[in-house]
């Protein structure tokens, strides 16, 4: 049997398996039905940007390029603390 160029081969964590299999047999689906129209769901439902949020980012990225540029003019020698706080910060209350 000559496979597709676009088959591919998914593996799955046991307990995952055990639930798309069990979730699989109670819609009377494939596992193979079940996962692409996971895949499809999942791709039509990401968000997409509105207008507003591209600007609240863009202005965000623009107040940290302002930032940046008047430490680095004027506070040079706290511009490392400053990056090592963001970093603690990160991780403290975003777990990155």
């Amino acid at each position: 049997m000559k496979l597709s160029k676009y088959a591919r081969t998914v593996r799955f964590e046991p307990e995952h398996y055990a639930r798309l299999e069990k979730l699989a047999l109670d819609q009377g689906k494939s596992m193979a039905e079940l996962v692409r129209t996971a895949i499809v769901s999942f791709l039509d439902g990401q968000p997409k940007l509105s207008a507003s949020e591209r600007r609240h980012l863009r202005v965000t990225e623009y107040m940290q390029v302002a930032l940046d540029a008047i430490i680095r003019e004027n506070h040079p020698e706290l511009r490392e603390t400053l990056v090592l706080e963001t970093d603690r910060r990160m991780k403290l209350h975003h777990g990155a």
